[in-house]
């Protein structure tokens, strides 16, 4: 049996019973939506969505009172305006995210150390080790909400098993300001009918290789050997086998790998034609990949450069002699590449990725150091842009750059970043 404060508590064993492994999945309800609120008291309670910006047509997400009248992410902002008048639009503010996520993840320390941040607005504990210190499951979800409160202002939903799929699945239940506990030797059975494709890493593409094999709920997952879903998909497959039983395998995943790639793009004006405007475009998307760069201390010798026609994508890759991090540089590639194959044609996006940054160069690279001039006007502007606001500090063309802000994403590159 399932165990929730919100609906048929058991408490006889739950309670009492120290558990193998115990996983908590804290999820903060609405966030960006719920800063928004909290910051602006006024639109406490009112329907709210946020937006790319002030010129975003597009929901990112939206408060639960927006929600309530059927406003949902991905939705045109003139839709939600047509099914509730009242909506509210919120420009997106990244860095204020990612500024209230840090205080959270932080304060999870104060719990258990073992935490992995699985996104900007979620977070997986591994608590078993300190069930001592704290009590049973619903205390210790009681506790997790509690600091989540005291160091942003705002709420969250908290899911508690024996692995972290079942506690990802149980943190969504009750939402919003849920808790709910399914004890790990009630997790097959609480999962029996939930449908495989509600589990977190169940695509459509897996869910139909299942389907096709008699696979719709977890309960089902039986009917075919955890040896053909691993010669299908290799671990992940085996792993997925044992997440539709509660036994989800992986650990925690602390340590943050490097990024494979590091790019931006941009959506422009509809049909572009104007090359002072695309390379205004692409100086703006090289300066941002740059600086991420920096900011990690990677750099990167390969780089894509693409821009989109009604014909489709112009894209290909362009190579510096040594490995780099400098915007100046990156947009001469971007304009070198535009002269070559730019035919007049009408652009409506542009795209600049750094490909397999690294932290590393090669021999030739130690021979071959970039300007220390440049670096060091390149660490004095970012110093300033950190203190206040991107391109604070930029190159004069883009005093006319788009509007629209970074949107976080659960990448190494928005994760929120600690020094403990």
């Amino acid at each position: 049996m399932m165990a929730s404060t919100n609906k048929h508590t058991d408490k006889t064993t739950a309670e009492h019973k120290r558990w193998k492994r115990m996983i908590v999945l804290m999820d903060m309800n609405a966030f960006f939506a719920s800063v928004e609120q909290m910051d602006r008291p006024d639109w406490q309670g009112r329907p709210i969505a946020i937006t790319n910006g002030k010129l975003g047509s597009t929901i990112i997400t939206c408060s639960y009172e927006a929600r309530a009248w059927g406003v949902k992410t991905g939705m045109r902002l003139r839709e939600g305006r047509e099914v509730c008048a009242d909506l509210i639009q919120a420009p997106s503010r990244p860095e204020r995210y990612a500024e209230i996520s840090t205080q959270i993840m932080r304060s999870l320390i104060t719990i258990t150390p073992d935490i992995e941040v699985f996104s900007v607005d979620e977070a997986f504990l591994d608590v078993t080790g300190v069930q001592h210190l704290w009590g049973n499951a619903e205390q210790i979800g009681h506790r997790v909400k509690r600091t989540v409160l005291q160091a942003s202002g705002i709420l969250c939903s908290v899911g508690i098993s024996g692995d972290k799929t079942t506690a990802k699945y149980a943190a969504k239940l009750n939402k919003p300001d849920g808790l709910t506990v399914i004890p790990p030797w009630e997790a097959e059975a609480v999962l029996h009918d939930v449908g495989v494709t509600e589990l977190c890493g169940v695509n459509r593409g897996i869910g139909n290789y299942l389907a096709a094999r008699g696979v719709f709920t977890c309960g089902d997952m039986k009917k075919i050997p955890a040896e053909e879903l691993g010669r299908r998909f290799g671990n992940p497959g085996r792993r997925i086998w044992l997440m539709a039983q509660g036994k989800d395998p992986l650990p925690l995943i602390q340590d943050v790998p490097p990024p494979k790639s590091i790019g931006h793009g941009k959506v422009i004006p509809p049909n572009t034609r104007d090359r002072e405007t695309l390379l205004l475009f692409f100086q703006h998307m090289s300066e941002k990949v740059a600086a991420r760069l920096r900011k990690h201390e990677l750099k990167a010798k390969i780089f894509f450069i693409g821009f989109n026609t009604n014909k489709g994508w112009v894209k290909g890759r362009s190579r510096t002699e040594i490995a780099m991090d400098d915007g100046l540089e990156l947009y001469r590639l971007c304009k070198a590449f535009l002269d070559q194959h730019w035919q007049d044609e009408g652009v409506f996006q542009v795209q600049v990725t750094a490909l397999d940054p690294s932290t590393e160069g090669s021999q030739l690279d130690l021979f071959m150091r970039s300007d220390p001039r440049k670096d060091r006007l390149n660490r004095v502007m970012d110093q300033i842009n950190q203190r206040y606001g991107e391109f604070a500090l930029s190159p004069v063309r883009l005093v006319n750059r788009s509007e629209m802000p970074n949107v976080i994403a659960p990448a190494f590159g928005r994760r929120p970043t600690f020094d403990f």
